[in-house]
């Protein structure tokens, strides 16, 4: 995935959606942040990244801003969890 990403293109693609508010609800802090970004990121690349470097800074301090948190709730995701791991077998 590119990591540099303009003003448009961050609001055309990793925009948070009803549709993705609705799935987020029942989440919340580094889990919430996690899920809504690798959401979006499936979206585009149609595959979970390998790691959290693959997404791309602009875009987490974009999703952050959206959901109304900090920037450093996505370094404490898990990884290992089961979001990651369902997304990973599509």
């Amino acid at each position: 995935m590119r990591q540099e990403w303009g003003p448009e293109d961050l609001i055309e693609v990793w925009t948070l959606l009803e549709e993705d508010q609705e799935r987020l609800r029942n989440r919340s802090g580094a889990n919430r942040s996690g899920f809504a970004l690798l959401l979006k990121f499936f979206e585009v690349e149609a595959r979970s990244p390998e790691d959290a470097g693959e997404i791309p800074a602009s875009a987490v301090a974009y999703v952050a801003q959206q959901m109304k948190v900090a920037t450093e709730e996505w370094a404490a995701y898990d990884w290992s969890g089961r979001a990651v791991k369902r997304l990973s077998r599509r």
